[in-house]
């Protein structure tokens, strides 16, 4: 995890390298620190953002490397950013669900203002993940969804195949791969009976035949 964050350091533009940087120090710092560096998997880097020069996706950097690594937009669908970004800033306040212990994880971090929270909520949602429809994709609910609909919905709502090209969903696909080995979730390196086992073929050949045409 340590050269993850080293790594995203010097492929950082300077400003956003900073704040990497600081957050590197207090991590190495805290004692909390080992469980900060887990919340999110490093495999999603600054220059992946939708937008990178805008407002959103600055305070995007500026505020969410603080605690953990950077948060891909697309994690969460457009409901859900919202409450999480209400949570995130009572947490940033140090006023979170863990009482004085949280005081203590957060010490050195600033909170965005209201107007900032705004601002970072609009960019999150404005490049959210987009839900798939059941009713567009009868096919998901069928044996050669399986694959693709098991993996996906463990961490987040079916994303609608007209999201990327084929090409760009091969990208995805292997960095979802990575982060479900980092997060220890079923990706099918020791199939067991019973157990739903990652398929990626499969996934992308679902995927592919729904894209979006270049």
């Amino acid at each position: 995890m340590r050269f993850e964050l080293v790594l995203l350091v010097a492929l950082a533009s300077p400003a956003a390298a900073d704040e990497i940087a600081d957050a590197k120090r207090r991590w190495a710092e805290s004692p909390h620190g080992p469980l900060l560096e887990r919340i999110l998997p490093p495999t999603f880097e600054e220059r992946q953002l939708p937008q990178p020069h805008s407002r959103g996706a600055r305070l995007t950097l500026r505020y969410c490397v603080q605690c953990h690594n950077l948060p891909n937009p697309a994690m969460h669908h457009a409901q859900k950013w919202p409450g999480i970004v209400e949570r995130m800033v009572l947490r940033m306040q140090g006023r979170g669900n863990l009482g004085t212990l949280m005081s203590e994880m957060m010490a050195g971090v600033q909170a965005p203002s209201e107007e900032e929270a705004a601002v970072l909520v609009a960019y999150l949602k404005r490049h959210a993940q987009k839900p798939l429809d059941p009713k567009r994709y009868p096919e998901v609910t069928e044996p050669s969804g399986e694959a693709f609909r098991l993996a996906c919905s463990q961490c987040h709502v079916l994303p609608d195949p007209k999201r990327h090209t084929a090409g760009e969903w091969r990208i995805v696909v292997t960095r979802m791969q990575e982060n479900m080995l980092w997060m220890n979730r079923v990706v099918g390196s020791r199939p067991a009976p019973g157990e739903p086992q990652l398929r990626v073929e499969e996934i992308n050949a679902f995927l592919e035949k729904y894209a979006r045409r270049p």
